[in-house]
């Protein structure tokens, strides 16, 4: 009787048993925040939508971006 591949156990140390990368939490930005993104330039954040969108004023033009914010860095 030969097992399947799905029933074996690892060792903890191998690197078989290893989950990928655990991903950073969003960053978290406030009303008022100085922020500054990838395609739009500096802006200031007018509205934060929980975790999931915020509201950012880029010199007269406003943008709701998503997460993850990963072209969106806090100044």
């Amino acid at each position: 009787m030969t097992k399947s591949a799905g029933s074996r156990r690892h060792l903890p140390s191998s690197p078989f048993n290893r989950q990928g990368p655990a991903s950073p939490p969003p960053e978290q930005f406030d009303v008022g925040d100085r922020v500054s993104h990838d395609q739009f330039g500096l802006g200031r954040v007018i509205g934060v939508e929980g975790e999931h969108a915020v509201l950012i004023d880029f010199s007269g033009r406003q943008g709701r971006i998503l997460t993850p914010f990963s072209k969106l860095t806090k100044l």
